[in-house]
């Protein structure tokens, strides 16, 4: 029995992540969504983190030897996962998921990758507490782990804002997986001066609890290391 018109929608080309990145509704969508959290004072999420979010996610199923069409969704995740904040920072997620299944199916993508994104999407926002495949998975510990200085829009906020100065604080920020210790680090450089480790856990905690949910469901363990000292 053939499905391929279930599985498919408006044409036979298959779409890529640089199909996505250049389609001019989902760039728009990202500039409308960074500009409504500016307004409310919120950290940087235009080009900067989705772009950042979508690499390190392709990053992390790549270097676990995933499938390399798992790698890519997870990428084309990472590109549209907060594009529902220009609806609204409630419920961003869920909003973001609708959008992001508007933006896939105008370029053709197979239902069933729709649907991969569309979960992956809502799961970002770790209160959801489960991560169902790799592309979720991915996602999650992507969006998580862009900690930086330069995701501040004004150091102006800093003293009176601990999400700014957290950031701000973290000079350094890298993500590396060890494949063959089936081992997931994020390493943090924090400038005490700016903002205590106290205040990272005060905000991240249940963020990093999700990570490690995430790893595990990658096959790995997930660790946290801040100023060369491991923390979880």
């Amino acid at each position: 029995m053939q499905h391929s018109g279930l599985l498919r929608t408006k044409t036979d080309k298959i779409p890529t992540l640089e199909t996505v990145r250049n389609y001019q509704k989902a760039r728009l969508y990202i500039e409308l969504a960074d500009k409504y959290l500016e307004s409310l004072g919120y950290t940087e999420h235009g080009f900067r983190h989705c772009n950042i979010v979508s690499k390190t996610a392709y990053k992390i199923l790549s270097q676990l030897s995933f499938d390399q069409k798992e790698a890519e969704l997870a990428a084309v995740a990472g590109f549209l996962h907060d594009i529902g904040n220009m609806v609204g920072r409630n419920q961003h997620h869920r909003t973001g998921a609708l959008l992001a299944k508007e933006i896939l199916e105008e370029l053709g993508f197979d239902l069933r990758d729709i649907g991969k994104v569309m979960a992956a999407i809502i799961i970002h926002d770790e209160d959801e507490g489960v991560t169902p495949d790799p592309v979720a998975a991915a996602l999650l510990i992507a969006d998580k782990s862009d900690v930086h200085r330069s995701r501040v829009r004004s150091t102006s906020m800093i003293k009176e804002d601990i999400h700014d100065r957290v950031n701000y604080a973290a000079t350094e920020s890298e993500l590396t997986v060890e494949p063959e210790k089936k081992l997931i680090t994020l390493s943090l450089v924090i400038d005490t001066k700016i903002s205590q480790v106290i205040e990272y856990f005060e905000i991240f905690l249940s963020r990093m609890t999700a990570c490690r949910k995430a790893a595990k469901a990658l096959g790995c363990e997930f660790q946290l290391y801040i100023n060369d000292s491991r923390m979880a």
